[in-house]
C-alpha cells in the first residue's frame, strides 16, 4: 500500500474511532505539535486485562508538561481510555502493575492505586528525591534509585556543614566534571531496597551497592530497563559502569547480581567483556538472564547482540550473533520460550520475536517506529509512531495484524492534512545502496523549495518516526519538500554500514548527501533543485559546517544546530571522550592530531559563504556552546549573512514548548528569507 494513502486512511480511521467529524484541511504547524498529548511507555497487567500509561499534556503558560495516569480495559469490547489518577497538584508518572495494583511516582514519592480505580495512597516517606523505582513481582519489596553520596547506606540525605566563609566555587580532581547538561556534584545514582507491606514502604531502605562506585541506571539516558528483579523477588540485576580515574573513556557497563537483602556484595556477571552489557531481564521461569551486549570497548554504537545466561550453570549464548541487526530493547514472553525485541531495519524500527532456543527471528510489525513494549498473557502492547503520526497503542501478536487500541490525538489532528512520504534509494559512496525519503506537503502544486535535513548521531537514522524536535511534517507544513538521506554511518543497514563513518566523517557521508540530493531532485519533479537549504544538528550540525567549506555553492542557506566547528577544541571540551576518540581512530587528539584535522571544518573557513543560522544551548556539554559561538564568529568575520540563536536553559536538545516554537519560527523564517518563500 502507498505510504501516504495508508497514512490518510489511518487518520480517517482515528477520527472515526473518536467520533470526530472531518474539518477543513490545513497544514501541520509547530503550534499543533507542542500541544499534542504524549503517551508514555505502556504498563500491562500479567493477564493482559489492563493497560495503564502516563500521558503528558502541555501547560504552555508554565512552559512544561504535566502528567496523569490513564487506563484501558482490554477485556471489554469498545472500551475507551479513562483517567486513573489525575490530581492537578501532582505529576503522576512511571506506572507499574503488580497483581491488581498500579504503582507510580508523584511528588518525590511512590504511590499506589487499584487498577480498577480508587483513591491513590502514598507509600513512601523518605526525603531527598529519587530517580525511579521498580516493584518486585512478589509485591513485598521495591527498589529505588536515587542520587546519593557513594557508599551511602540508606536513602537518608546527609547532613552537610558549610564553612561560614565558604565560596561558591566547585573543585574537581578527575573527570567527569560535567555530563550532558549537569555539573558533577559528587553523588551517584544508587539502588536502595525497601520492604513493602499493607502499611506502605516506610523508612530509608538499605543500599545494595556494596563498595561499587558508579551510576545505575547509567547517566544520562539510562532508566528502568537497566534494573530488573528476579521473579521470586529475592535478587536484583543491574547495569553499571564502575567509575575509574578517567570514566569518560569507558563504555564498559557490566551486569551485576545482588541479593535483595544485601547479604552479600554484588557479583559482576560480565566482567570478561570490556564493552557494554546492559538491560538485564530474567525469564518468567527464573532460569535465564537475558541482556544485550556489545563486543568492542570504547564504541557506543557497536551492534547489540541478544545474549542469554543460564543462571544455574553460568553458560552464556549469543543468541542473535548471526542476525546483522542491533537489538534496542527486550521483553520476555510469559512462557519463557521467546523474547520480544526492537531493532532498526531500513528506516523502520519494528517489533520482532526471537526464539530463545534457536535464535530464529520473526518480524511482527512492518512500517513504523515501535517506541516502547509491554508483554502480557495475550501478547504484546506497543507504543508506535511514524513520520506522520504520534504515538498510539497497538496490540501485537505473532501471526496477526497489529490492532489499534487508542487514538489519543484524534481531536487535535482532525482537519490536518498530513504530508505524503515516499522512500527512494540510490548508489552512494563505495557503490553501496543508500536509502532516503522525500516528504511532500498535502495538496501542493508546482515546484517546492527543499529542506535537506541531515540526522545526528552520526550513528542514527532518518527513519519512519515521529519527532517533537526535528519534525519533517512541520517543515512540509511550512511549504517545503523535505529530503533526508541515511548516509554511511546510519543504523538499520547492518554493522558494516554503521562502522563506515569511522575516520570518515567528511568523506563518504558527504558523498552520499551529494548523490542523494541529486537522486531526489532527478526523481521528484515537484522539487525545485536550485532552491534548497540544508539543516542539521549534532553530527548533522557538524556536516553543516563541513558543507560550508567543502560544498559551498549548493545551498541558498544553512541551519546549524549544536554542530562541531573545531575538532581540536571539541576533543578537549566534550564530556564523553570515548565517542570523539573512537570516531577519529581511537586515540586522543595529542596522540594523532591529523586524524582529527583531516575532517575539521575550521580548516576551510576561508571558503565559507553560504548564509547560516547558528543555534546552540548554554547547557549543552556534549557539543559545548563555544563551538556555536566560534562558528558564528567565523561567519561574521567572513561577512557571511548569519544569525545566532542561543537558548540559556536548553541542552543538546530543545525541549521546552515555548523554546520549541521559537526554534521553528527562527529556522523556518531563515529558510523563507533565503528561498524567497515568504514572498510567495
Amino acid at each position: 500500500m502507498n505510504r501516504s494513502f495508508a497514512a490518510s486512511l489511518l487518520a480517517l480511521a482515528a477520527a472515526a474511532l473518536a467520533g470526530i467529524a472531518p474539518a477543513a484541511a490545513r497544514q501541520l504547524t509547530i503550534d499543533d505539535v507542542t500541544m499534542l498529548s504524549r503517551v508514555g511507555a505502556p504498563a500491562l497487567s500479567d493477564d493482559g486485562h489492563w493497560l495503564v500509561w502516563a500521558q503528558r499534556e502541555t501547560d504552555l503558560d508554565a512552559d512544561r508538561g504535566r502528567y496523569d495516569l490513564w487506563r484501558l480495559d482490554l477485556a471489554r469490547a469498545g472500551a475507551t481510555p479513562e483517567k486513573l489518577a489525575s490530581d492537578p497538584k501532582l505529576d503522576e508518572n512511571d506506572p507499574q502493575i503488580v497483581g491488581t495494583t498500579v504503582f507510580f511516582s508523584a511528588d518525590d514519592a511512590i504511590w499506589s492505586v487499584p487498577v480498577t480505580g480508587g483513591t491513590p495512597r502514598r507509600l513512601t516517606d523518605f526525603r531527598g528525591g529519587f530517580g525511579g523505582f521498580k516493584v518486585a513481582p512478589t509485591g513485598d519489596r521495591l527498589v529505588v534509585w536515587a542520587d546519593r553520596n557513594p557508599g551511602a547506606p540508606t536513602l537518608e540525605p546527609p547532613m552537610v556543614k558549610r564553612r561560614a566563609d565558604a565560596g561558591a566555587g566547585r573543585t574537581y580532581d578527575q573527570l567527569f566534571v560535567r555530563h550532558w547538561d549537569s555539573w558533577a556534584d559528587g553523588t551517584r545514582s544508587q539502588l536502595f531496597v525497601l520492604p513493602l507491606s499493607a502499611q506502605g514502604a516506610r523508612g530509608n531502605g538499605r543500599s545494595v551497592m556494596g563498595g561499587l562506585v558508579g551510576d545505575t541506571p547509567s547517566k544520562p539516558f539510562g532508566g528502568g530497563e537497566e534494573v530488573s528483579w528476579s521473579p521470586d523477588g529475592r535478587t536484583l540485576y543491574f547495569a553499571l559502569r564502575e567509575a575509574g580515574r578517567i570514566e569518560p573513556l569507558s563504555t564498559n557497563l557490566d551486569v551485576f547480581q545482588v541479593p535483595a537483602d544485601a547479604s552479600t556484595a554484588p557479583t559482576n556477571l560480565t566482567a570478561a567483556n570490556r564493552a557494554t552489557d546492559t538491560q538485564p531481564s530474567v525469564s518468567p521461569d527464573g532460569r535465564t538472564l537475558a541482556y544485550i551486549a556489545m563486543r568492542r570497548p570504547g564504541y557506543e554504537a557497536d551492534r547489540y547482540v541478544l545474549t542469554l545466561r543460564d543462571l544455574a550453570t553460568g553458560r552464556s549464548t549469543s543468541l542473535t550473533e548471526r542476525w546483522d541487526r542491533s537489538v534496542g530493547s527486550l521483553r520476555w514472553a510469559p512462557d519463557s520460550r521467546s523474547l520480544y525485541v526492537t531493532a532498526e531495519d531500513t528506516q523502520e524500527n519494528p517489533l520482532w520475536r526471537v526464539d530463545a532456543a534457536s535464535g530464529q527471528v520473526t518480524r511482527l510489525t512492518e512500517q513504523g517506529n515501535v517506541a516502547a513494549v509491554a508483554v502480557g498473557a495475550r501478547g504484546a502492547v506497543v507504543a508506535m509512531n511514524s513520520l506522520t503520526a504520534p504515538d498510539d497503542f497497538y496490540r501485537v501478536a505473532p501471526g496477526r495484524a497489529a490492532q489499534r487500541l487508542t487514538s489519543v490525538n484524534a481531536a487535535r489532528l482532525a482537519g490536518i492534512d498530513m504530508p505524503s512520504v515516499e522512500r527512494f534509494s540510490f548508489k552512494g559512496a563505495n557503490d553501496d545502496t543508500v536509502w532516503g525519503y522525500a516528504v511532500r506537503p498535502a495538496g501542493s502544486t508546482g515546484k517546492l523549495p527543499i529542506a535537506y535535513m541531515v540526522h545526528g548521531g552520526p550513528q542514527g537514522s532518518s527513519n519512519n518516526s515521529w519527532s517533537y524536535r526535528w519534525n519533517p511534517a512541520v517543515f512540509a507544513g511550512a511549504g517545503y519538500a523535505l529530503v533526508a538521506v541515511d548516509f554511511h554511518g546510519s543504523t538499520g543497514y547492518g554493522q558494516a554500514f554503521t562502522d563506515a563513518i569511522r575516520n570518515n566523517w567528511g568523506g563518504w557521508p558527504l558523498e552520499d548527501l551529494q548523490k542523494g540530493l541529486a537522486a531526489a531532485t532527478a526523481r521528484f519533479d515537484w522539487m525545485d533543485g536550485g532552491n534548497a537549504c540544508a539543516l542539521g544538528a549534532s553530527y548533522g550540525g557538524y556536516m553543516m559546517n563541513w558543507i560550508e567549506g567543502r560544498w559551498p555553492d549548493r545551498f541558498k542557506c544553512i541551519v546549524q544546530h549544536d554542530g562541531v566547528f573545531d575538532a581540536r577544541s571539541m576533543a578537549y571540551e566534550t564530556e564523553e571522550l570515548w565517542f570523539d576518540e573512537w570516531e577519529h581512530g581511537g586515540k586522543a587528539y595529542f596522540q594523532d592530531p591529523q586524524a582529527f584535522e583531516k575532517w575539521n571544518p575550521v580548516n576551510y573557513v576561508d571558503r565559507w559563504k553560504t548564509p547560516q543560522l547558528v543555534i546552540t544551548g548554554e547547557k549543552d556539554f556534549r557539543i559545548p556552546y563555544t563551538q556555536g559561538l566560534a562558528a558564528f564568529t567565523a561567519l561574521q568575520r567572513r561577512e557571511v549573512p548569519s544569525r545566532l540563536l542561543v537558548f540559556p536553559a536548553e541542552n543538546h536538545w530543545v525541549l521546552k514548548p515555548k523554546d520549541s516554537r521559537q526554534w521553528y519560527r527562527e529556522v523556518i523564517g531563515w529558510m523563507n528569507r533565503w528561498t524567497a518563500r515568504a514572498a510567495r
